[in-house]
C-alpha cells in the first residue's frame, strides 16, 4: 500500500489534469493566434480540430451575436426551432433520420452507446449489450466513453470495469468478424480516421466489410466522426470515402460549433426506435445559442467549395511532407492520416518536436504512436500551408542539431 502524500494546492487553483504548454492567447483571427505580448503563432491545431473554419469566422461570429441579443436558453421542455433547422440540414446531408443535440463529443458518444443498447432491448434482445471498440481509439472522457476506447491509462484507478465493452487490435478483421458474430454483441464503434491514436485511417475496404458483417449479424455500426468529420478529410464525413459503409449511428461535435460547445448524435429511425420519451435528455443540449452557431458553421463546412479546398490543401501537405520525410529520414518515419487530419510519425520524442515547433511559432498537436498531428483550419490558404511546411522543416533541422550536440 502506497504511503499517503501531502496534497499541493496549485497556484492557479486549476485541477492538475492538463500538461499545458507555457502559452496563453488573447485573440485569434483565421489561422493566427496572438498572445498578450503580441507574438503571433500559426495555428495548425485548431483547438484539436475544433475551429474548423478558423478563429472568428465572420458568418459564425455574426450568428452568435444575433442570437445572443435574442435568447440563450429555455430547456428542452419547449420546442427549439433552431434544433429543428439544424437537425433537418444534418439529416438532409447524411444517412440519418433523427438527431439528439449535446454540448460535447463525449455526450454524443454516451447517447450513441445508450441508443445502441436500447435498440436491442426494444427488439426483444436485452442480452445484446457488448460494444466493440479498438485499441488506439478515443471517444471522450466519460465513464462509458473511456471503456468504449479501452485505453488503459484512461481507466486506471476509476474502480471496476464497466461490463459489455470489448477492445480489439486495430486492423484485425478476423478478430472483428468473430466478435461481431457473438450473440451478445450490440454495436461496433470506431473512428474512420483515428485522431489521438496516431492519425490512422481505417482502409475503405475495411469500412465496407464492417458494414456487411454487421448487417449479416444484426449489429449496429457507430461512427465517431467527432474529429475526422465535418469536412476534415475532404468529404463531409470520412466514411463517405468508402462505398456502402454508412453507419446506423454517428457522433459529431468539434467543428460543428467552430469552437462553441455543441455536439450531436445522429441515427436512423430504425436504430433510434428504443429512445422514447424519458429515455434520455440534456439541460443545455441544443440550446438556441448553440443551434444558431452550429447552423452557421455547418452551412460553411458543407459547401462543395470548402470540401474541394480541403482536398487541394491536403494534397499539397502530403506531397510536401513526403519531401521532408525524404530529406529527414532520421526525424520522420511516416506520413499518415486523411485530408487535413495529418499524422507525422517521428523518431525523436513527439513532445520535444512540438516544443521546438512552438519555437518556430507553429502550433501542432500530439498523438499516439509518437506522432504529431496537423489539424489546421479547413480554410487554410496555400500561403499559410507553405509557411507551415517551412516551419516544420526548420523544426526538423533544430531537432537534428539537438541530437548532434
Amino acid at each position: 500500500m502506497s504511503q499517503a502524500t501531502t496534497p499541493t494546492v496549485p497556484d492557479d487553483h486549476i485541477l492538475g489534469v492538463y500538461n499545458r504548454a507555457p502559452l496563453a492567447f488573447e485573440r485569434g483571427k483565421g489561422a493566427r493566434l496572438y498572445t498578450e505580448e503580441g507574438d503571433v503563432y500559426l495555428d495548425c491545431m485548431a483547438g484539436i480540430a475544433t475551429t474548423g473554419l478558423g478563429h472568428g469566422h465572420p458568418k459564425v461570429l455574426q450568428a452568435l451575436k444575433d442570437q445572443a441579443d435574442k435568447l440563450w436558453h429555455v430547456s428542452n421542455v419547449f420546442r427549439i426551432p433552431g434544433q429543428e433547422r439544424l437537425a433537418a440540414r444534418l439529416c438532409d446531408e447524411t444517412f440519418a433520420d433523427v438527431v439528439f443535440f449535446t454540448n460535447s463529443g463525449t455526450e454524443a458518444v454516451e447517447c450513441a452507446l445508450k441508443t445502441a443498447r436500447k435498440y436491442h432491448w426494444a427488439k426483444g434482445a436485452p442480452e445484446r449489450i457488448d460494444i466493440i471498440g479498438f485499441e488506439g481509439a478515443f471517444h471522450g472522457r466519460s465513464y462509458a466513453a473511456v471503456y468504449a476506447a479501452g485505453n488503459p491509462s484512461y481507466v486506471e484507478g476509476f474502480g471496476p470495469a464497466l461490463p459489455g465493452y470489448v477492445s480489439l487490435p486495430f486492423g484485425d478483421m478476423e478478430a472483428l468478424a468473430a466478435a461481431i458474430a457473438s450473440p451478445t454483441t450490440a454495436a461496433v464503434i470506431l473512428e474512420p480516421v483515428q485522431g489521438e491514436g496516431g492519425a490512422r485511417a481505417v482502409p475503405e475496404t475495411c469500412l465496407t466489410e464492417l458494414r456487411a458483417l454487421c448487417d449479416a449479424h444484426g449489429v449496429l455500426v457507430i461512427y465517431d466522426e467527432i474529429q475526422c468529420g465535418l469536412g476534415r478529410t475532404g468529404k463531409l464525413f470520412a466514411h463517405e470515402w468508402a462505398p456502402d459503409a454508412a453507419p446506423d449511428i454517428m457522433c459529431v461535435a468539434k467543428a460543428l460549433g467552430d469552437g462553441f460547445p455543441v455536439g450531436a448524435c445522429l441515427a436512423t429511425a430504425e436504430a433510434a426506435q428504443g429512445m422514447t420519451v424519458g429515455s434520455h435528455g440534456s439541460t443545455y443540449g441544443g440550446n438556441p445559442l448553440a443551434m444558431a452557431v452550429g447552423l452557421a458553421a455547418f452551412e460553411e463546412l458543407s459547401r462543395p467549395e470548402t470540401l474541394r479546398h480541403v482536398r487541394d490543401i491536403a494534397g499539397y501537405f502530403t506531397q510536401a511532407l513526403k519531401g521532408l520525410q525524404d530529406r529527414y529520414p532520421d526525424v520522420i518515419v511516416d506520413i499518415r492520416g486523411k485530408g487535413l487530419l495529418i499524422g507525422i510519425k517521428l523518431i525523436p520524442n513527439n513532445r520535444t518536436f512540438m516544443a521546438l515547433a512552438r519555437d518556430q511559432h507553429l502550433l501542432i498537436a500530439g498523438g499516439g504512436d509518437n506522432c504529431v498531428r496537423l489539424l489546421p483550419s479547413l480554410l487554410l490558404t496555400p500561403e499559410e500551408a507553405r509557411e507551415a511546411i517551412e516551419k516544420i522543416e526548420r523544426t526538423c533541422e533544430a531537432i537534428r542539431q539537438q541530437a548532434a550536440a
